[in-house]
């Protein structure tokens, strides 16, 4: 008699895998440190485009100003941001792409998601909800269903609802378009909120993603 392979060791090999890889080595400005949390009981990914180099220095996802603007949109306090197993963190790159001479990091590197998210984000069978942050992720995850650019991909959030919400990178970098686009706050923010509070109600209970999200399997 055979037995199924069980869920959580499989996820925990593919962690210590990309935990593991070296793959960019030498086309780094650094030593790489993938930074990915997530668990099996997931249900709310977030999806960024790379770590930063204060992620890179502290080995946590969202250790800097754009976490604590993210964390506001989500209306979570840092505590149940890294407690809550039920959220999780996977960038489309996980090591830090470096800074760019202009300013700004390098883009992901498209060889970091050819890689991993596929193996990944099948060991992640409870996912109800999937954060698209920044243009980078949204092309990765979307395709041909992205718009011409970042900010047409989120104000169309209402056509890749509720499996997909497209949201703009929360770096400070962003708080002109903020200004600029006062129906993110006032359109997706509220929806963001009411979902993250139902995913992460204490009577919520887990089940398996509906269908598949395009670009993730």
């Amino acid at each position: 008699m055979t037995t199924s392979p069980d869920p959580v060791d499989g996820l925990q090999a593919v962690l210590d895998d990309i935990r593991a890889c070296r793959a960019c080595l030498g086309q780094l400005p650094h030593t790489p440190r993938p930074v990915v949390r997530v668990f099996p009981e997931t249900r709310l990914l977030i999806c960024g485009q790379a770590p930063g180099r204060r992620v890179h220095e502290s080995g946590l996802p969202f250790t800097d100003p754009s976490g604590d603007r993210l964390r506001q949109w989500l209306g979570v306090d840092y505590g149940t941001f890294y407690a809550d197993p039920r959220l999780g963190v996977a960038a489309q790159a996980f090591c830090y792409p470096g800074t760019a001479p202009k300013g700004g990091d390098y883009p992901p590197p498209r060889r970091c998601a050819e890689l991993w998210r596929p193996q990944l984000l099948a060991a992640l069978p409870h996912i109800e909800l999937t954060l698209l942050v920044g243009g980078y992720a949204q092309v990765w995850a979307l395709g041909d269903r992205a718009k011409i650019n970042m900010t047409g991909t989120v104000r169309a959030w209402r056509d890749y609802a509720p499996s997909i919400l497209p949201l703009p990178h929360p770096s400070w970098r962003n708080t002109a378009w903020l200004r600029k686009n006062p129906w993110f706050e006032e359109e997706v923010l509220p929806y963001l909120r009411e979902r993250v509070a139902a995913i992460l109600a204490p009577s919520s209970s887990m089940h398996p993603r509906e269908g598949g999200d395009p670009g993730f399997s």
